[in-house]
């Protein structure tokens, strides 16, 4: 059983991370169990940059293989914003430690008066896996959308009470729904591919 860790401390992330990832024979780690006390500063320009960052980190303070995913909501009419600033977004404005309410607040109130059509988005995840040998695994996962003009649903977390595709916001999704769809569901299909292939030619 190989452990992996996970360069997040999402809870809910976490959560997804394991359920896309089972069946595989891997342990899934959590950041805060292995190394709590370590931070990264995520400088990257690219969801990708970001990911390898905090997974090359994790990998070099463990000694132990490790997997971070950097996503992000990119909405046309901000001109892609929030983009790689998606967890901070608003930061000059409501502070360092807003809540993702205030920040879908934030959201909806710059594309108030914005027609349905023009409100485009997309979500964007990107995934980096580094190895102590020095291997790396990358992928990519991208689901297409829009911007509500209010939050729906209990689910989820982050953006997804304004993200909406296939008619429900992400928060009105259960889990397995939200996963056949989103970006993150479409990365972590690539990654298990790849991750399976790994383990096989380490065995």
């Amino acid at each position: 059983m190989l452990k992996l860790v996970a360069a997040t401390k999402n809870k809910g992330k976490l959560e997804e991370f394991r359920r896309l990832l089972d069946g595989l024979p891997v342990e899934i780690i959590s950041w805060s169990e292995v190394c709590a006390e370590l931070d990264v500063d995520e400088t990257g320009a690219t969801f990708e940059e970001n990911a390898f960052l905090k997974a090359d980190a994790i990998c070099r303070a463990t000694g132990l293989p490790a997997f971070a995913d950097d996503s992000g909501l990119c909405i046309d009419a901000l001109d892609g914003a929030p983009g790689v600033f998606t967890a901070r977004y608003g930061a000059e404005i409501l502070g360092a430690g807003a809540s993702d309410d205030e920040r879908m607040d934030l959201v909806l109130k710059r594309m108030e008066g914005i027609p349905k059509e023009r409100r485009t988005a997309r979500f964007v995840s990107a995934i980096c896996c580094t190895f102590p040998n020095g291997k790396t695994l990358q992928c990519r996962g991208v689901c297409e959308g829009h911007i509500g003009f209010s939050k729906a649903g209990n689910g989820g977390f982050g953006y997804d009470p304004i993200f909406y595709a296939g008619g429900k916001s992400f928060a009105e999704m259960s889990g397995e729904e939200k996963d056949s769809i989103s970006h993150r569901g479409k990365a972590m299909v690539n990654f298990k591919k790849e991750l399976s292939l790994f383990l096989a030619d380490s065995i």
